[in-house]
This record gives C-alpha cells, structure tokens and sequence, in this order.
C-alpha cells in the first residue's frame, strides 16, 4: 500500500474510536454495564463541563490514538517499544485500580456491574496481551499494527480504568 492509503485507513480507524467512546461516555447519565464511564473520557468531560462540552471528551482516545501512532499514517508495520511499555503499564495501573476501587464499585455501582465490567477488562487485557506477545515473537504487518494499536485504544475509549464509585 502506498502512504497515502495508509494514511486514510489510519485516520478512518482513529475516526472508529468515537465509537467505543461514544459508547463509555454518553450512553447513559450514570455508568452501566455498556457505559462505564471510562477515565479517559470521564476526567476530560469533567473538566470541559463548565464549558458545557463535556460531549467532545470522546474526542481525546482518537486523538491520543493520532499523536500515539504517527508511524501508522505512513505504513510502518513494527509496533514500537513504547506500545509495549504502554500495555504493561496499562495492565498494572489496571490490577492496581480494581483492587483500590473494588469495594467503592460494589457500594455506588453494584455487584453486577463491577464484576462485568471487571471481566470485560480481563477480557481485553487477555487479548491484548495475546496480540501483543505475537507480534513480540515474529514481524507484524501494518494492519496486524493498526489492529493492535486500535484495540488498545477502543478498551482504553470504552472500558478501562471504569467509573467506580460515589458520582460527583
């Protein structure tokens, strides 16, 4: 593929990720199980709420996504290092955060959410881990690449680091 192509899948999969945001943030007016009110929406839509623009906060994974990943608009294929540091710090932050917040989810949110949106989190650390550790064994293609990259970025827009708690 040629770079300008590239470019246009990369930015037409960053553009995806208001999906997954859109779904964590502005389903509902409290998190539930389909919109937990992840934190990299939550704390931006805090904080632009004075403005009344908390609805551009599921703006930010996307162009977290585009400042992130500047090789993916030109084809590059090898995940960089720093993607790997990234998950393994993601996938720490996140054991640390449900064990910290366990008890507040179960008091303000429920069992049932907590559990769910908890194993939702396993889930996609699962397979991010999975895909992570195969492209660290052998080359990754651009889109192998870009897949990765926006899986990471959909489960930090839709689920990771969830609302759990007293609401403001």
């Amino acid at each position: 593929m040629n770079t300008k192509t590239n470019a246009t899948i990369t930015f037409t999969a960053g553009l995806g990720l208001l999906i997954p945001a859109s779904i964590g943030l502005l389903v509902s007016g409290v998190p539930t199980i389909l919109c937990p009110f992840p934190m990299l929406t939550i704390l931006p839509a805090l904080l632009l709420s004075g403005l009344h623009l908390e609805k551009a906060a599921v703006a930010v994974p996307m162009l977290l996504f585009f400042v992130w990943c500047p090789g993916l608009f030109r084809g590059q294929a090898k995940i960089p290092a720093r993607s790997y540091g990234l998950f393994i710090v993601a996938t720490i932050s996140t054991i640390v955060y449900f064990v910290v917040s366990w008890k507040w989810g179960l008091q303000y949110q429920g069992s049932r959410f907590t559990h769910v949106v908890g194993m939702a989190n396993i889930v996609c650390l699962a397979i991010l881990g999975f895909a992570f550790s195969r492209s660290w064994r052998r080359a990754s293609s651009f889109g192998y690449s870009l897949f990765v990259h926006w899986i990471l970025f959909a489960w930090l827009a839709w689920c990771a680091f969830p609302y759990l708690g007293e609401l403001p």
